[in-house]
């Protein structure tokens, strides 16, 4: 073949590969579609005719507006400040940095504490607003022994945070926001207001001061920022680079109805050849979006346009003429001339009209067809070669080898745990798509899937991790597939072609053991005796996992969010992707401090020293919770109150348990159930390990308690001071005598305020 005709070919490969691209472009009648040719900014009328459609550097596009008539509604006003040079735009007491389709950015606010000199920040979008922080910003704090509160209000109170450790500079790895020197939280969905404070430990700072003087924390768009190591703690001008370089992403989103809703009140604001797209920002409301093959403004008249590929200079490549197609061009050659008619193809040439040239002609285009068919299918044959490879280089990149090698140590097999193919949980979770999260986590994300077959599973999503996460997902393989218990989730497998690993679990319908305390719309169920069920069922789950498996198990992130419900209410332990194996000659292992707030043991925070009964202070503050109904860490309440372990210690030591308790635990449970529960509870949360139970001796005494049975409470005692029949008698008046503040998570975030109030009897 002569180089003209491969150039031709080429051509032709090109041309007939774009058209696959295209023949293979989702459906846009699916409303999780995002069109990435829709972009508000590319229509020839950005803004409502005769409005204003810049403010400075700053683009402002429709249904957003500067001047009265220009904006679709109140929230979507555009103020220009020209005091600025140049102008700057604000929708309320926000600074606009840019607006896209479905967010925009505003600067950031660095939160900062130097020895005594506290710079806590706050920042609210509204409570109406159909604003929001997006999930796609993460909260980071930079520091050494420091500790970052975060608090929000979405839908819900939220309060989370995330402690970062290290004592020598050396320790600091640049580019890891692992824990040490920097940590971060996610951002849930919904969030419209939060604040940022900042704790340092003080038995710590003369240590770290000479190469960290300061923390910071802040609120900002993740792949905006990279943790630069020592370099960010000499920095004396980091928090004004981090507000210069690190914006907010803000989700935007119109009116508080869905798509169906405003279409049915004839409110939608869609326009000609667009479609609308339900809000999944964690606010209602919806987005209009432009339909495939089409760009512009879908929320002004007339609509979205055709795609016009051969007037743009830019995009088109024709050498001869160019005919526009539903979202993309065609080249050809004028009349007189033959060729592919792309710029880089083989052009337009003269058209010879002699009938032994257009033999040629023919035979050659039969020889170009011939070439094209084994060109395309040794195309797709690399492509699938370079599938296989990378899918084995994710394998092993996400130690599957030696998961493998660990489960055939420990079973003589690998049969057991099923493998599953990237593909398969694509197609389960709908290309993971929004609608089918279950949950998030600082670990990762959890999807609900259903396969072809009809069964439903759950599929956790680890986040990008380094060599430590890696081990910690290989490590919840190995636990879960050692582990045969009816009160533990079962795991049905997993995947490492991805990027990210997966585990596929068994699919649990019934919520968290948290989402039924304190969703006071699901309590009806929540009797005394279910109470007493799950909390034994629980600790029975824990000591197997303690003292039965073949490798004892401690699980680090005991807490009401990690207890499952199935359809039968029966008691679940989950998310081990924490936990650690421990070697049978020993009592303890030395780990990086990990843990949720409220729930964290406080020795084990203090030395690093795992056991055991950091579980049993875990499992004693769940206990608490199941007993009162409050959250484990509540900053509404005031000071030792704050605590749950705290505060449920001192009311029973100061006589006003009753106080506290869930009015119907008090109601259903005896006198000596309560009684005995409650000094349960405090031996649980003991500051001293060695005064702890076993998770087995909680197991026994819970299953119990589930046996003993006498005349309830209410009946016997009608007033409020026999609560002090709950009080031992033991002066021991240090016992939680020092502050408790420091329950940190290491990624991930806890649910936060409670409601509650101390009421009185009368």
């Amino acid at each position: 073949m002569d180089r003209r005709s491969s150039s031709i070919a080429s051509s032709l490969v090109c041309v007939f590969l774009f058209s696959l691209a295209i023949t293979f472009t989702p459906s846009t009648s699916q409303s999780t579609t995002t069109n990435t040719t829709t972009g508000i900014t590319k229509a020839a009328n950005i803004s409502k005719p005769g409005c204003q459609s810049q403010c400075g550097n700053v683009t402002i596009p429709y249904p957003f507006g500067i001047g009265p008539g220009c904006f679709l509604s109140r929230w979507f006003e555009i103020t220009c400040n020209t005091t600025f040079n140049p102008p700057k735009p604000f929708v309320g007491d926000l600074s606009i940095l840019e607006i896209s389709d479905s967010t925009f950015r505003v600067p950031n606010k660095v939160a900062s504490k130097c020895y005594d000199q506290l710079d806590p920040i706050s920042t609210s979008l509204g409570w109406t607003s159909p604003f929001s922080f997006s999930p796609l910003n993460r909260v980071t704090l930079i520091g050494c022994h420091d500790l970052a509160m975060f608090q929000g209000s979405a839908p819900a109170n939220f309060t989370g945070g995330c402690m970062s450790l290290c004592s020598r500079l050396e320790e600091v790895v640049n580019g890891s926001c692992n824990s040490v020197g920097c940590c971060q939280v996610a951002v849930p969905k919904g969030i419209k207001d939060y604040s940022i404070s900042i704790i340092r430990m003080a038995s710590n700072s003369r240590n770290v001061s000479s190469f960290n003087r300061c923390a910071y924390s802040f609120m900002g768009e993740q792949e905006r920022y990279t943790f630069h190591g020592a370099s960010d703690f000499m920095n004396p001008n980091i928090k004004n680079m981090i507000k210069a370089s690190v914006p907010m992403l803000v989700d935007w989103v119109i009116g508080d109805l869905n798509c169906s809703e405003a279409r049915n009140a004839g409110v939608l604001a869609c326009q000609t050849n667009s479609y609308c797209i339900d809000s999944d920002t964690g606010v209602p409301g919806y987005r209009c979006s432009c339909n495939q093959g089409y760009q512009g403004q879908p929320y002004l008249d007339p609509g979205c346009q055709d795609i016009n590929e051969c007037d743009d200079p830019n995009s088109n490549m024709c050498e001869g003429r160019c005919t526009n197609t539903l979202g993309s061009y065609l080249c050809s050659c004028a009349n007189g001339y033959i060729g592919d008619g792309f710029k880089n193809g083989s052009g337009c040439v003269a058209e010879s009209y002699e009938f032994p040239v257009i033999k040629l002609s023919l035979g050659m285009g039969c020889g170009f067809l011939a070439i094209l068919v084994g060109i395309t299918w040794l195309y797709f044959s690399v492509k699938k070669r370079k599938l296989i490879k990378l899918r084995k280089k994710m394998f092993q990149q996400n130690g599957g080898l030696l998961l493998k090698q660990r489960i055939m140590s420990i079973q003589g097999r690998t049969d057991s745990t099923k493998v599953f193919t990237a593909e398969d949980l694509e197609k389960a979770t709908n290309y993971y798509a929004e609608d089918r999260i279950l949950s998030r986590g600082g670990n990762g994300i959890v999807y609900k899937g259903i396969f072809s077959n009809g069964q439903v599973v759950a599929i956790k999503k680890s986040r990008v991790m380094d060599e430590t996460q890696i081990e910690q997902f290989i490590n919840e393989v190995i636990i879960l597939t050692q582990v045969n218990h009816r009160n533990v989730v079962k795991l049905l497998g997993c995947c490492l072609e991805s990027e990210v690993p997966l585990l596929v679990y068994e699919y649990i319908s019934n919520g968290t053991l948290s989402d039924h305390i304190h969703d006071k719309g699901m309590i009806s169920w929540l009797s005394w005796e279910h109470r007493l069920r799950v909390a034994a069922e629980s600790a029975a789950a824990l000591s197997y996992l303690h003292s039965a498996t073949s490798t004892p198990v401690i699980h680090r992130d005991v807490k009401s969010a990690n207890i499952l419900l199935d359809e039968k209410y029966t008691t679940k332990i989950a998310d081990f992707g924490a936990s650690r194996l421990v070697p049978i000659d020993q009592t303890q292992v030395t780990t990086l401090v990990q843990g949720t707030l409220g729930y964290l043991d406080p020795q084990y925070f203090q030395t690093s020293q795992l056991t055991g009964k950091s579980d049993v202070y875990s499992f004693g503050v769940v206990l608490a919770e199941l007993l009162t109904g409050k959250k484990p860490l509540c900053m509404d309440r005031s000071g030792e109150e704050r605590n749950l372990a705290t505060y449920f210690i001192v009311s029973l030591k100061e006589k006003r348990l009753f106080q506290i308790l869930e009015p119907r635990v008090v109601r259903e449970g005896t006198l000596d159930q309560l009684q005995e529960i409650s000094e349960l509870v405090k031996r649980c949360v003991s500051l001293t390990s060695d005064e702890r139970p076993t998770m087995k001796e909680v197991a026994i005494q819970l299953e119990g308690l589930r046996k003993f049975t006498q005349h309830p409470w209410a009946s016997q005692h009608g007033d409020e001071e026999n609560a002090g029949l709950l009080y031992t008698g033991n002066e021991e008046g240090d016992l939680y005598g020092a502050s408790i503040n420091p329950y940190v998570t290491t990624g991930e975030l806890s649910s936060g305020t409670s409601d509650d109030r101390r009421k009185s009897k009368t």
